[in-house]
């Protein structure tokens, strides 16, 4: 495979920032020429990462290199420091992740690289933080995405949620760290109002979206130990009372860690469509 890691700075993060792209490699028995001036376009998966991560973590710590490598698949994945991939307005100058992913970095990976933009060809996936962030990507952009793996997550009822930050309690499932950050969030944009009216909101968007018939399809991934385990589950009955088309999967004797996204991105990927050989797979 080859990987490329750009470092550009970015007009939505107003500062420089890194972008790791792992891209097919060529055949042996196929001349550069004939390779590189092909003009085929690949299918591309947007691979977001958690908090503390940044573009190297899934490089690092997984072996999506080699499974893009046997799909032919191009992979992007950004750096979003702690965004929860939303816009952050009053962070420094401003830190708008989601605008940078959707009007920044697309056009970029399309018109720079040997990518697809055929909503068929595109996929989204992500750990934790990246979970959220693919799931609010999937319902407030479900054109740009055939599909969406949310691993380690699920969108989040934020009314509730508000509720408990009002009473000065952290989310069920979180600390004290999170409380703060929750309070960051709604202040950066603008109070409890425009909170439940960013993408954020996964939660009250995806009756809207299942209404259209607009939604990718869409896979969530967790494991029983997770720490996160039961905003799953109370996520898991509210998409069985709004009708969400989804597929669910709950394994046993993991916890919010890397052995578990190593083997879901796996899934991930035969859910998407590609000939993933992980041992066991349901689909």
């Amino acid at each position: 495979m080859a990987l490329v890691t750009m470092n550009f700075e970015s007009q939505y993060l107003m500062v420089n920032h890194e972008v790791s792209v792992i891209l097919p490699d060529k055949p042996r028995e196929q001349s550069p020429a004939d390779f590189y001036g092909s003009g085929k376009k690949y299918p591309v998966l947007w691979l977001l990462h958690g908090t503390f991560g940044d573009h190297s973590d899934w490089l690092r710590k997984s072996m999506i290199e080699l499974y893009a490598c046997e799909n032919d698949l191009i992979v992007v994945m950004p750096s979003a420091m702690n965004s929860d991939y939303i816009n952050w307005p009053t962070f420094g100058t401003g830190f708008f992740m989601e605008d940078y992913l959707i009007k920044e970095l697309m056009p970029l990976i399309y018109n720079w690289f040997p990518a697809s933009d055929k909503r068929e060809d595109n996929f989204i996936a992500g750990l934790s933080m990246g979970g959220g962030g693919t799931g609010q990507f999937a319902a407030f952009y479900p054109e740009k995405f055939a599909a969406a793996a949310i691993l380690s997550n699920s969108p989040r009822n934020l009314h509730k949620e508000i509720e408990r930050v009002r009473a000065g309690q952290a989310p069920e499932g979180f600390g004290a760290m999170d409380l703060k950050r929750i309070q960051n969030r709604i202040a950066s944009l603008g109070g409890e109002q425009a909170y439940l009216d960013s993408p954020r909101n996964a939660w009250d968007k995806l009756p809207e979206q299942i209404a259209k018939g607009v939604l990718p399809r869409l896979y969530f991934a967790i494991g029983t130990d997770d720490m996160l385990y039961e905003n799953f589950k109370e996520f898991r009955a509210y998409a069985e009372e709004i009708g969400l088309d989804a597929t669910f999967e709950e394994i046993p004797g993991y916890q919010h860690e890397w052995r578990f996204w190593d083997l879901t991105i796996q899934r991930a990927l035969k859910f998407f469509g590609f000939d993933s050989r992980d041992a066991g797979n349901p689909f």
